[in-house]
């Protein structure tokens, strides 16, 4: 008996993996501290949790129209005016059981076999892996620290082929934390209207999380707005990351067909979750704020402590929560007891097992020569956390 070829060709998440041995650890009674998952370490604000308390008292128990409840999409559609100033109706809004499944539901509904999506690397461990689960081919474009992570417009046309069906773009961006500015998305637009069937799929989940700021969608362009495809949700501007809510804003055609792939394999997103995300929407949004701001400081306290470790190369991430800083200047050098550090997979492995610090090899982000650590946790794990780094990296010889 064989699991389906389709499986087979799929690698495991490393983000996940690696946190499964920092719990394995932790059960062994070792004092792990974890930055290898993205997960705010904030608890949901109290508003959007009475609104789901409401909703279990209100009988929201049932099943919801497959694309989620109209009063969730129009504050959807609402946010999206109020904040963005894009104009999208219900219709066009499908809400799905996290952002994850929402890029995957645009995917398996554009990508035919062999249609080829472009990919900047870094990128998020799980574009190219549903990729493959569409049929599809990945065309991956490497942007190095060199240039913050970010392609440029040259690079995005000479990718371009007659197969080209869509392109992936992330800001702010997981692994790197870069955002594109609008003169920066403005360039690849003027590339993007010469190809005119080419799909946008703007993945904007760090959206809130921001620290040059107002955020700057793709969707702000009126030559390419009838064909990209937000995505976004509440999991990381809220800390809702266990309530799985996200949603796509689409040409009508992309949200008819998400909407009838996900009625087949999942229909509509928990109707509790849909309530306390339409709180989240309509409420008060000072608990974003003030989320954005511990993360602003703990991206102050992190770069600084990255950039006085000897051998580390880092840029300045001006959104989410992770710093990717390039390692390879460890690459050849021995650890105390004589293992040799090939790459960035044995060094983080290094780190988990002698500074009991997880984060994670960049080569499952495309760029084999960083890391990625997250900070979504307090200052004084922080702090610890760096000081263990740093105390390792420099008995390596």
């Amino acid at each position: 008996m064989n699991v389906s070829t389709r499986l087979q060709a799929m690698a495991e998440s490393a983000t996940l993996a690696m946190s499964q041995k920092s719990n394995e650890l932790k059960a062994q009674g070792i004092d792990v501290i974890n930055l290898s998952v993205g997960e705010p370490d904030f608890f949901t604000p109290d508003h959007i949790k009475e609104a789901a308390k409401k909703a279990i008292d209100n009988n929201f128990s049932f099943y919801s129209p497959v694309p989620g409840y109209m009063s969730l999409r129009q504050a959807i559609c609402d946010k999206l005016r109020n904040e963005n100033q894009l104009d999208y109706k219900p219709e066009q809004i499908v809400c799905s059981n996290g952002a994850k499944q929402s890029v995957c539901n645009v995917l398996l509904s554009v990508i035919s076999a062999d249609d080829e999506v472009i990919i900047p690397a870094p990128y998020w461990v799980s574009y190219i892996e549903m990729v493959k689960l569409a049929e599809g081919k990945n065309v991956i474009v490497p942007a190095g620290i060199d240039q913050n992570f970010k392609i440029t417009a040259t690079q995005l046309e000479a990718a371009i082929t007659s197969r080209t069906r869509a392109l992936i773009l992330c800001s702010p961006s997981n692994p790197t934390g870069s955002v594109y500015t609008k003169e920066e998305l403005h360039s690849l637009v003027q590339v993007l209207v010469k190809y005119p069937e080419i799909l946008i799929i703007s993945d904007e989940i760090y959206e809130h999380i921001n620290y040059v700021g107002k955020h700057e969608s793709i969707a702000q362009f009126r030559e390419i707005a009838d064909r990209v495809v937000v995505v976004n949700g509440v999991s990381k501007g809220y800390a809702m990351t266990g309530w799985r809510l996200g949603w796509i804003a689409a040409p009508l055609w992309v949200a008819k067909a998400c909407n009838k792939l996900q009625g087949q394999y999942t229909s509509g997103p928990s109707s509790i979750t849909q309530k306390a995300a339409e709180a989240a929407y309509l409420g008060e949004q000072t608990c974003v704020e003030n989320m954005r701001l511990a993360f602003e400081r703990r991206k102050n306290l992190v770069v600084s402590m990255a950039k006085q470790i000897c051998g580390l190369q880092i840029n300045e991430p001006n959104g989410a929560f992770y710093v990717f800083p390039e390692c390879k200047s460890f690459f050849g050098k021995k650890t105390p007891d004589g293992k040799q550090i090939k790459n960035a997979a044995d060094l983080v492995m290094y780190l988990l097992e002698v500074a009991h610090v997880a984060c994670v090899g960049g080569a499952s982000f495309g760029e084999p020569n960083c890391i990625r650590i997250s900070y979504a946790t307090n200052d004084e794990k922080l702090t610890e956390a760096f000081n263990r780094i740093k105390n390792a990296l420099d008995n390596l010889h």
